[in-house]
């Protein structure tokens, strides 16, 4: 299929974009990898009167790190994620998840900014930003503003960004000390949306105890869902197969997954439940030794 008739403008600047998309508000939609509006404009999904292309504003893209947090700019590629070699040791959870995400010729275009603002809720990105405790700038021609992560997500392709706003920029805590992480999940072929997905970031004491967990999943809800609430019980005793099995069964009876034609809603949520106990018990495992 193709998509309906529109307009393109490629900006030269942020402000241009901004005021761009002050003027049309819904009518227009901002387009850098095109890895996710370009399909859905194909099925005539999406209609935009005007495209704004953004690929040319360099300073939204990139990757700082900042006293206790790492910036990374809306327009920065897939690609360029895999291959910093600070963002991977700092969040090696992101690292893991990235090679789940489509296909190389896929990541080589897509951008941060683009897949967190199309809020796909089977896309593994907006399920990691969530565990790792992320914000988001957004602008506008006349403000800015912070969003966190858990209101940020509204609901099945649904964000809280306004008509005239873009998404310019990712905040990301470094993690605490004595973190270990684990991304995992299971989908027909290999770059295919997950069935189910699971992020989780286990933080143990000088004692060995959970002093800080955090649990989210792709696939299995209208948006991306955060059952670091489930996973609490583990915080105060040291981490065991028990605790494990008990949260995932938790995690099982919170969600409400609407199957598709990949999988049932059973399967899923069969799924969730054994990816979740597996997930705890590797980042438990990859808790580095010592203070």
């Amino acid at each position: 299929m193709k998509p309906s008739a529109f307009k393109y403008i490629a900006a030269r600047s942020l402000a241009q974009a901004l005021a761009l998309k002050s003027e049309h508000g819904d009518e227009a939609k901002f387009i850098a990898g095109g890895q996710s509006l370009i399909p859905t404009m194909n099925f005539r999904l999406s209609r935009p009167a005007i495209l704004i292309d953004i690929n040319a504003i360099e300073e939204l893209a990139g990757i700082c790190p900042a006293a206790a947090t790492m910036r990374i700019g809306a327009l920065t590629r897939y690609r360029a994620l895999q291959r910093d070699p600070v963002l991977a040791r700092l969040f090696p959870l992101i690292g893991e998840a990235l090679p789940h995400i489509a296909h190389p010729q896929i990541r080589n275009r897509g951008t941060i900014g683009g897949n967190l603002a199309h809020a796909d809720p089977a896309s593994e990105l907006p399920a990691i930003a969530l565990a790792l405790g992320a914000r988001f700038r957004v602008q506008s021609s006349s403000r800015e503003r912070w969003i966190a992560a858990k209101d940020f997500f509204v609901g099945g392709l649904t964000t809280d960004l306004g008509p005239d706003e873009m998404l310019v920029e990712i905040e990301l805590p470094l993690p605490q000390p004595r973190t270990g992480s684990c991304f995992l999940e299971i989908a027909r072929r290999k770059g295919d949306f997950a069935i189910a997905g699971v992020a989780a970031m286990v933080t143990l004491d000088a004692r060995d105890q959970c002093s800080d967990v955090r649990l989210t999943l792709c696939g299995v809800g209208e948006a991306p869902v955060d059952a670091s609430a489930e996973a609490a019980a583990l915080i105060g005793q040291v981490p065991s197969e028990a605790a494990f099995r008990d949260i995932a069964a938790s995690v099982q009876a919170m969600i409400d997954p609407g199957g598709s034609v990949h999988a049932g809603a059973d399967y899923q949520r069969h799924v969730a439940g054994v990816l979740t106990e597996r997930a705890l018990r590797t980042a438990t495992e990859r808790v580095p030794y010592g203070h």
